[in-house]
């Protein structure tokens, strides 16, 4: 790694800052504000592999990203990394792929912005940590989750703000798996709630998050907001990210098509809605930035692949769920084939498929349309079913093993085992799958099992009401840890706080 100092940082700089302004005729260049330029959010990173991680910020004007990477963090032998200049296009946000990293190892980093006025004046520095994918055997650990600030439950310092962050953070995993809904564009907060105990939840509100999202403007907001919260900060700038997205970063339940009949809304296209959440939500999450699409593979060294799935793009409409047609459902052909392919195609022990839509847990749309993949038929594959029954029987005829699924959505957390000999149909590998969250939202259920694919629910956690706030305590993560000797898998499921409320360990096939 290059040694670099302040001074050589600012000769780097001075000569990059030149080269990004000349032959630009782009008015937003033409910014004029004193002082230096503000790190206005923080920072984070996302998608860790071996060599490469992705490092996000965002400025409070136009100008140019820097990033310095080290092993140490006194950053002697540090590396520079040249950025791209953060303009209005994409609401001041920058993000960098570090390339060249040294496989599992833990690196700090921190992020610069370089005025484009003043070449040389830099903003005060913002520091980060993460961890990059190994490429032998080694413990690895990691955590996921969804739902954040969902059902009108915003930021209340007094209950913590978004404690469940720091919970995670402590726990210091190598990165952590987002399950979706990063966001509720669709979720407005008010100043106050009144608790059924007579206390008050005092939610922060800025104006994106006073109603609906509709706007390029207010689905950048929903995000912004979230790193409002210490704790969340916090936690992005010291843990990698691997994000999916589901329904709520655009509006509930939403699939491509859609016209809403909703009064909320202004704008009734949900492909409109969708295409402004889309930008907001690359702009706004240390996604790769040359990612056309959600779902992608993560290998962290020879004992995980993690499988992210996008199982809203690509969407079908929301009817009962009980077609006999093949070619529909939520994966999409092509997504299908990846997923398939990937699995018989992957060396690492564990396979896990991260589906932001859980497979046997009924979520239903209203009292006559199905959301999720089930629908309640506990008979033979149908609708959206037929398309994850090729994908576990292609599977299991490949002879493909250690595949572990991990959600969240349904707002409890729980263990579901699936077994042939419980199910309908015959043709795959027994698996579990483990649900999660929410993180910071109402909590729900339990919901009803679908017996297709043969559940045993052998653990859940579920408030007594619906909607339960966030200091009643059913806020929840998940934990895995893959042991890098005997790689055996094993999965805590935590509150709000870290404590563990169920355990098990599966053993390495």
């Amino acid at each position: 790694m290059t040694s670099i100092n302040r001074r050589t940082l600012l000769r780097v700089g001075l000569a990059g800052g030149i080269a990004g302004a000349v032959g630009t005729a782009n008015p937003a260049f033409a910014y004029k504000q004193s002082g230096r330029p503000v790190l206005t959010h923080g920072v984070q990173s996302g998608d860790p592999a071996a060599g490469t991680a992705m490092v996000w910020t965002r400025a409070d004007r136009p100008g140019r990203m820097w990033v310095e990477v080290a092993r140490r963090p006194d950053f002697k032998g540090a590396r520079l990394v040249r950025g791209p200049v953060v303009t209005p296009d994409t609401d001041f946000t920058g993000k960098v792929r570090l390339r060249g990293l040294p496989p599992g190892e833990d690196l700090h980093y921190r992020v610069r912005v370089e005025s484009l006025d003043r070449h040389g004046l830099f903003s005060a520095a913002e520091r980060g940590r993460l961890t990059t994918a190994p490429l032998g055997r080694r413990d690895v650990r990691f955590v996921w989750t969804g739902d954040v600030v969902g059902q009108g439950w915003g930021i209340d310092p007094a209950y913590g703000g978004l404690k469940i962050f720091e919970s995670m953070r402590r726990r210091r995993p190598d990165f952590l798996l987002h399950s979706g809904d990063t966001v509720y564009a669709d979720g407005p907060l008010v100043a106050s709630v009144t608790l059924p105990d007579g206390r008050v939840w005092n939610n922060l509100v800025t104006e994106e998050k006073s109603k609906v999202a509709e706007t390029l403007k207010e689905y950048r907001g929903q995000y912004a907001y979230n790193l409002l919260d210490d704790a969340y900060k916090r936690f992005a700038a010291e843990v990698p990210q691997l994000n999916q997205w589901d329904d709520h970063e655009v509006l509930n339940n939403w699939y491509p098509g859609e016209i809403l009949d909703d009064a909320r809304y202004t704008e009734k296209r949900v492909d409109v809605l969708a295409a402004r959440a889309h930008q907001a939500y690359h702009e706004w999450v240390p996604i790769p930035a040359s990612q056309g699409t959600v779902y992608r593979k993560l290998s962290y060294g020879p004992l995980l692949d993690v499988f992210v799935l996008d199982m809203r793009t690509f969407k079908d409409v929301n009817d009962g769920n009980t077609y006999a047609d093949p070619n529909r459902g939520l994966l999409g052909h092509e997504q299908r084939e990846w997923l398939i392919k990937g699995l018989k195609r992957s060396h690492a022990t564990w396979k896990v498929i991260a589906n932001d839509l859980p497979l046997g847990i009924v979520v239903p749309d209203g009292p006559t349309a199905q959301e999720g993949v089930a629908q309640g038929d506990p008979g033979a594959p149908k609708g959206r079913e037929l398309e994850f029954a090729q994908v576990l029987r292609s599977a299991h005829r490949a002879g493909v093993t250690g595949v572990v699924l991990l959600t969240a959505d349904v707002h409890y957390t729980a263990a579901n085992h699936y077994d042939p000999a419980r199910a309908a149909v015959q043709d795959f590998t027994p698996f579990w799958e483990f649900v999660s969250g929410p993180a910071h939202a109402g909590a729900f259920g339990p919901n009803a099992m679908d017996a297709t694919f043969g559940p045993q629910v052998v653990f859940s956690h579920t408030p007594p009401v619906a909607n339960a706030s966030p200091a009643e305590g059913f806020q929840h993560f998940g934990e895995v840890e893959i042991d890098g000797r005997t790689r055996a898998f094993t999965v805590n499921l935590r509150d709000r706080d870290g404590v563990s409320l169920w355990k098990t360990t599966l053993q390495a096939p």
